[in-house]
Order: structure tokens, then sequence, then C-alpha cells
């Protein structure tokens, strides 16, 4: 008895240590009444879900917030507690000053007691996405889909702005999210694939078809820049790359998260549906370890 007494006392406290540990662990896959998860949604359109209908009830009108979006998506599945300052046209910026009147910068929502952020960010900065796009939809509608008129007339100054001003950008955008929510676990998401890597589809989008491995290889520098940034500054890089793949706004309804801005179910073309939304928060949950 002298002997079994401590090693069954050994025995409990070894047990007890553990599930102390595995609470720990799965705290942030389970929530529950007392103690949800403190949730903050930042980012642009892509986050916001801008174009896909409802509207998030009391939401700026000009955010043009859906209630659809992934931060919703993730809140609804794991009961956390959500603060969703999402606005599209958002930028780097706007993460650390106002966007609109009346409007607090973005990280204003986060703080010490933030469990989870998620984004999406940088697409918006110098304009550089748009401008490729509506300057290779223009381009390739003039040159019939034939050739490559956009990258002959633009070359690498895209994909330029995006390594030389946008990835810094990102960098101080994320490092003040650190900085306001220290403790938290940070997921930045990647942009899901807009055009497929070669082909296209010039009856639903009109850029030629030498430009859209252009525009692809433009996005691929993008996600880089994404990636490269949450991994410098300690967040969570949720890679969109090959999940996307295939669900481009070539693919067909019910198959794309992505819509053309011919025959396309959201007000906004170029953006994701509700199924890519819905794709994105399960990406988002996976890399986080929300469940």
């Amino acid at each position: 008895m002298r002997e079994t007494m401590p090693r069954r006392l050994i025995a409990i406290a070894a047990a007890a240590v553990a599930a102390a540990g595995s609470i720990a662990v799965s705290s942030l896959g389970s929530a529950n009444a007392a103690d949800p998860i403190d949730y903050v949604a930042l980012g642009d359109s892509y986050s916001a879900g801008s174009g896909i209908a409802p509207s998030a009830p009391g939401s700026p009108i000009q955010c043009l917030r859906s209630a659809l979006n992934y931060p919703n998506v993730i809140a609804e599945q794991t009961g956390a507690t959500l603060t969703d300052v999402t606005c599209g046209a958002a930028t780097t910026a706007h993460f650390t000053s106002p966007q609109y009147p009346g409007l607090k910068a973005q990280v204003d929502a986060l703080s010490a007691d933030t469990d989870v952020v998620t984004l999406t960010i940088g697409g918006n900065d110098s304009g550089t996405f748009i401008r490729a796009s509506l300057t290779c939809a223009a381009a390739g509608w003039f040159a019939g889909g034939k050739g490559s008129p956009c990258k002959d007339q633009n070359g690498t100054s895209f994909e330029d702005t995006v390594r030389d001003t946008t990835y810094p950008d990102l960098v101080k955008a994320l490092t003040a999210v650190r900085e306001k929510a220290p403790n938290a676990k940070v997921a930045v998401l990647g942009y899901p694939w807009i055009v497929p890597a070669t082909g296209g589809c010039f009856d639903v989008i009109p850029v030629a078809e030498g430009d859209i491995p252009y525009m692809r290889s433009l996005q691929t520098t993008l996600n880089d820049a994404v990636g490269r940034a949450a991994q410098e500054t300690g967040a969570t890089y949720v890679n969109l790359n090959d999940l996307s793949d295939g669900h481009d706004v070539c693919a067909p309804k019910g198959t794309r998260w992505i819509e053309p801005p011919i025959n396309a179910e959201n007000s906004i073309f170029a953006h994701p549906n509700a199924l890519g939304e819905r794709e994105m928060a399960k990406a988002a949950m996976a890399a986080l370890g929300l469940g």
C-alpha cells in the first residue's frame, strides 16, 4: 500500500495535467456560452463579401458588407462573438486610418482580449489590380481576344508595384494588427484565382487569350507578397492557390467561387460569390484550428 498509493496519485496528477493541456490546445476549436471566442474580421471587399445579398444588418452602406461573408460563416460555425469591420475598397492604409468619415481605423476594433483575427487585404493598394483588370479587359476587347495586348503595353509595371509598394505596406499593416492584438491568432487569406492559368473565357470576361497568363502571374505575385508579409509578422497565411484552382470566373455556376462580369450572380464582378465565401471560411478555420 505504501508504494501503490503514491503511484496512483502520480497517475491521477499526470492525467489531470494532460487533460488541462488538451483543453488549452482545443480552446479555440470550440466556443462555449461562458467564454466565446473574441473574433475580429478586418479587410477589403473579399472579406466583406461585397456584392453578395443580403447586406449585413447595421453595417455601413458604403462598405458593401454581406451577411454571408466568410467572417459571418466562421462566427456562425464556431459560436464566436464577431466584430466585423471589413469594408469594400479598403487598402492597407485603412488599417491605421479611417476609410470614410464616421468610420474608425480598422485596427481600432482590436485589443489584447482579441482571440482571433482574419483578413484579406492588399488587392486594392495603389489601385494596381483594378487598373490591371480594367486595362487588360479594354485591351482584350479591342483586340478581339487575340494576342497579349495588355502585357505588350504594360510589361512588368503592375507586378513591380506589388513588389516595391504593396509588400512593405502589407508588412506595416500586419505589424499594426499584431501590436493591437498581441494575443490573437491572425489568419491572412490569399486571393482565390480570378482567371484560369491558360485559355480564358472571352465570352464572359474580355481578356485576350495571351493576357490570361499575364493576369494570373500578377495575382501570383500579389498572393506571394501577402504570404511573405504574413510570415514576416508571425501571422498564418491561408494559401488558396490550390484550393481555388478551377473555381475561377470561367468555371460554371455552382463551381466557380468568383463571379464574371457577364451573367454574374453578384452585383460586383471579379469578387467571390456565397460559395466562394463559404470555402474561404472553411480554409481559414482549418488553418486556425477552429472547428
